[in-house]
């Protein structure tokens, strides 16, 4: 880990990652100083111990502190989320009010909070309840860790996908405990489960290129070299992260389209798409592999922290065989970190 306990040196990395977007902020910070943070506070009544943080609205955190939600006691169970997120139907009675982020300390009477991490604003409102109340924190694993993982908070524990990655993520640490619960969003990509269920999957036979120009691990000009180079060599289509909306991102993949690469915008979501699937560190290889599909991954002289993530989760270099499905628990993991929760509090 580059950033092991030290969350302020990780945040000046990832801005310096950005300097474009960095510098629009400053200069809109400076013409209009923004406004303390704001959530909406979901509680129960009084019987409530447990906070759950939903830090953001897509697919990964949702699989992450989400998903346990449907296992949890709502009568229980208080969240704080960004606004206009839409809870589960057994939450749905719960009381709704916006709250300013910085409140959120004085909440009393719960033992537990559920987050993906301290490096958001509402993770970090989070963990300051957690640490102003010496409540339990628990860090439900989003994403596959690459060395430029924000650091867990102190005296977290983390709920990883595998031992592996509870090893690579506390390395240097000592005060964060680990408990292997599996992924929730591979477990879900095995059963072929998605939240958009019901629209009917769109075959496909090109190979497709999952893009990640947002991506700060590597650099843009590099990132977008190798992209062009593989779709060119294989005739693949580019799938634009996201992500991928700013201007240099729109500059890029107009070059793409220029060199002749097809750039798919349909919006599709992944787990609909019948096709092959390359990428150079996407989760998304991950997700394609557990529902049998053909994925790879490519990079030209990858950097030795690349091959050992390719190592770690089992991704195979497009020249090989395709990647493996990752391990599926019997359990699902959803179920089992409501009951890690559920036992945190009991």
């Amino acid at each position: 880990m580059r950033h092991p306990a030290d969350l302020v040196a990780w945040r000046r990395w990832h801005e310096s990652r950005h300097p474009v977007r960095g510098a629009a902020r400053a200069v809109r910070s400076r013409l209009r100083p923004p406004a303390p943070g704001t959530a909406e506070l979901l509680t129960p009544g009084p019987d409530a111990d447990l906070l759950v943080a939903v830090e953001a609205t897509h697919a990964s955190v949702s699989n992450a502190v989400v998903a346990p939600l449907a296992h949890l006691d709502p009568a229980r169970t208080t969240i704080v989320a960004p606004a206009g997120w839409q809870p589960p139907e057994a939450y749905a009675a719960h009381a709704r009010r916006t709250i300013g982020l910085g409140e959120l300390t004085g909440l009393v009477g719960h033992r537990a909070v559920l987050a993906a991490g301290h490096y958001t604003e509402i993770g970090a409102a989070a963990f300051a309840l957690a640490e102003e109340h010496d409540l339990g924190y628990f860090v439900s694993q989003h994403g596959a860790l690459t060395p430029f993982a924000p650091p867990l908070p102190r005296a977290a524990h983390l709920l990883a996908w595998s031992q592996r990655d509870g090893e690579f993520w506390t390395s240097g640490r000592q005060d964060v405990e680990v408990t292997v619960a599996g992924s929730q969003l591979l477990w879900r990509a095995g059963l072929g489960v998605d939240t958009g269920a019901g629209r009917p999957a769109r075959p496909a036979t090109s190979l497709v290129y999952l893009g990640q120009g947002h991506a700060a691990e590597i650099s843009r000009a590099r990132l977008a070299r190798a992209a062009l180079a593989t779709c060119r060599e294989h005739h693949a289509v580019y799938r634009p992260h996201p992500s991928e909306r700013d201007a240099v991102s729109r500059a890029v993949l107009a070059a793409y389209a220029r060199a002749g690469i097809t750039v798919d915008t349909s919006g599709v979501p992944l787990i609909d798409l019948e096709a092959p699937i390359v990428s150079v560190f996407s989760t998304g290889v991950l997700e394609a592999a557990a529902r049998g599909r053909d994925a790879w991954v490519d990079f030209p002289r990858p950097p030795a922290w690349l091959g050992e993530f390719w190592e770690r989760y089992g991704m195979h270099r497009l020249a090989d065989t395709p990647t493996p499905a990752p391990d599926r628990t019997d359990l699902e993991p959803a179920r089992r970190i409501a009951e890690i929760l559920t036992e945190a509090v009991s």
